[in-house]
């Protein structure tokens, strides 16, 4: 292998429909995964991730612009990307007929694993997943968590060099999610490239290295977590409830976004008591926390990622 693990360039994706109005799904998006890395497109629903991962994964050929895996072309030569490639479709369900054991067992032989690794993998898959207490029971008897759990089990049983997680902890509780996490730190330690699709905030926040934020089909910045809150301007948050109609009477203070009615301040430490005041003064209750994401997404898109697209 050779190369950058993913490089889009100007990828677009086009949708002509006969008597409707013409939707583009994708517009010049370019981005880059270097090998080991944990990368994310972080966006609301509707924003163009999925068709995005169907491009990159040769499942759907683009209107314009081109997209390597490891220097293989994934439109002209999709025979030698799907090798090198392990996909979870969002929402993506096991085979009903077949046991979790089953379903990563089968996948790996199909993929030309021995019948002693795929065994040792399957093995370790369910136990990451914390699936031993149901491996053995078929599929359509599972809650949703449990099915999602099993896809994702199937996929990082594969190790393989770039991995596509589409939305990949959805419906999952929160000890189940950060076992994902934890799984997926462990395979980029061992080579393995991640790209994955989340609208959770806090996922793209504890998971990626590098995050690109999406909105209508377009990548519109791209940097670290870190870094994206760094630009938003201030190190503290400060919250006034209902406070939308009121951006005006803290302007001085910050930028500041609305949202949901209320509206948050970015300042720094030594103007908090100025911004309370003027709180107090609008008879308004006010809660301070630190910048996180959540700010350096509304800055840039100017809406919560809860609102659809």
């Amino acid at each position: 292998m050779s190369g950058e693990a993913l490089r889009a360039e100007g990828v677009r994706k086009v949708y002509d429909r006969r008597g409707a109005p013409t939707v583009v799904a994708l517009d010049n998006v370019s981005l880059l995964a270097r090998p080991g890395e944990r990368v994310a497109l972080l966006g609301r629903n509707g924003a163009g991730k999925t068709t995005f991962l169907k491009i990159a994964s040769t499942l759907l050929k683009p209107s314009a612009g081109t997209i390597e895996v490891f220097g293989h072309d994934a439109d002209a030569d999709p025979s030698a990307v799907r090798p090198l490639i392990a996909v979870v479709p969002q929402e993506g369900k096991p085979f009903f007929h077949l046991t979790p054991r089953e379903q990563i067992y089968t996948y790996l032989l199909a993929r030309g694993f021995s019948r002693r690794e795929a065994k040792e993998r399957t093995g370790e898959a369910l136990a990451q997943m914390a699936l031993e207490e149901v491996a053995d029971r078929l599929s359509i008897t599972l809650s949703g968590g449990q099915r999602q759990r099993t896809m994702v089990a199937t996929v990082i049983a594969t190790e393989a060099p770039l991995l596509f997680l589409d939305e990949p902890t959805i419906g999952m509780d929160p000890f189940a999610r950060r076992s994902v996490w934890d799984s997926l730190r462990r395979l980029t330690k061992k080579g393995s490239t991640i790209l994955l699709t989340t609208h959770y905030l806090d996922e793209a926040e504890a998971l990626s290295d590098r995050l690109y934020i999406v909105e209508r089909g377009r990548v519109l910045v791209d940097g670290t977590a870190e870094s994206l809150k760094r630009e938003v301007g201030g190190s503290v948050r400060v919250s006034i409830a209902g406070g939308a109609d009121l951006k005006a009477a803290f302007a001085t203070f910050g930028d500041s976004f609305a949202d949901g009615g209320g509206l948050h301040v970015i300042t720094t430490p030594e103007r908090i008591h100025e911004v309370l005041e003027v709180a107090v003064r609008e008879h308004r209750t006010a809660t301070i926390g630190p910048v996180t994401l959540e700010e350096a997404f509304l800055r840039v898109v100017g809406r919560s990622i809860d609102e659809e697209s």
